[in-house]
């Protein structure tokens, strides 16, 4: 990208950053992992008709490919605002790795801007803010003692009943914020236990997530957890804020206008929460489908892409 008029190139590790200096009045930020989830036999990537199949193409090569092409082909006097493009590594992995991450720590004047448009697979929808995550460990304690004589026991397993009652009568909150619906969900996912088949377990850990709407910071959302699981030990072992839509500001709110598209809640975590943190709007918006990712038949229609672009150049070029 070095040799494309008008960027100035910026190398962090496997990340990369190009941005213009043209002194407009606002900065957009488009941002992209370069990863992948690991490989499922869905190598070397091929064409059948409007769709490309392979490893990464809807998640998110496709979205990267649309900032490449806009990097290369949209001359810097035709911009109405100063662009970032930034190439990040390291998130289809554990937050510590993180390559938008590491940029944020080490480089945070790389990532000014006034909207950050993160090319993740949205079927070309714009998908607002993020939701939050929390995953926490309950832990049940029992007493062992050898199966044909249970009643000397105390069945961990079995007191893990009452807890998994609450969960399933738990009626999540529903939270309109910016005209858009975040639906937060408490649920178990893991559950640990057991010593053999001839003894009572003397301990259990049930593993819940709660994905929580972006109007509650991590702090409210464990304190949340904790009155729901009034009574059991629980220990945090993940958490990651979300994000607000932001679509009031000016910046997003002239991309919702110039798209014509009505903005949804995201479902789910994206690495918009970290542009939150930085004080940057985000919103989700590329070519893929994100049921689609992570999939063995991992595919992208091609028209989507041609659109993406289109959308993104006439927002990027439009003078208001």
């Amino acid at each position: 990208m070095g040799g494309v008029a008008g960027l100035t190139v910026d190398r962090d590790g496997d990340a990369v950053v190009a941005r213009t200096q043209l002194g407009r009045p606002s900065r957009v930020v488009l941002a992209g992992h370069l990863d992948t989830v690991p490989i499922a036999d869905n190598l070397p990537a091929r064409r059948d008709g409007d769709r490309l199949y392979g490893c990464g193409t809807s998640d998110m090569k496709a979205g990267v490919a649309v900032m490449l092409h806009l990097a290369a082909t949209m001359p810097p006097a035709g911009l109405a605002h100063d662009l970032t493009f930034v190439f990040y590594d390291n998130e289809e992995v554990e937050a510590a790795r993180n390559g938008l991450r590491r940029l944020a720590a080490r480089h945070r004047d790389w990532l000014d801007g006034d909207l950050a448009i993160l090319m993740e697979p949205t079927s070309g929808e714009i998908e607002a803010g993020c939701q939050g995550t929390l995953r926490v460990v309950a832990t049940l304690p029992g007493r062992r003692a050898h199966s044909a004589r249970s009643w000397l026991g105390d069945n961990a397993i079995h007191r893990a009943g009452d807890l998994l009652t609450r969960l399933g009568a738990y009626r999540p909150r529903r939270v309109v914020i910016d005209g858009c619906e975040y639906r937060e969900g408490l649920s178990a996912v893991r559950i640990a236990g057991g010593v053999a088949g001839n003894v009572i377990p003397d301990r259990c850990e049930v593993t819940v997530n709660f994905r929580f709407a972006p109007d509650r910071d991590e702090a409210g959302a464990l304190d949340h957890v904790r009155e729901v699981l009034a009574g059991y030990e629980v220990a945090v072992t993940d958490s990651a804020g979300g994000a607000l839509p932001g679509l009031a500001r000016p910046a997003a709110a002239e991309f919702v206008a110039a798209t014509g598209r009505v903005p949804r809640a995201k479902y789910g975590w994206t690495d918009v929460a970290r542009f939150a943190q930085l004080g940057i709007p985000g919103v989700n918006y590329g070519p893929g489908d994100p049921n689609l990712a992570h999939t063995r038949d991992e595919y992208v229609e091609l028209p989507l892409v041609d659109e993406a672009a289109h959308v993104l150049r006439a927002y990027l070029t439009r003078v208001a």
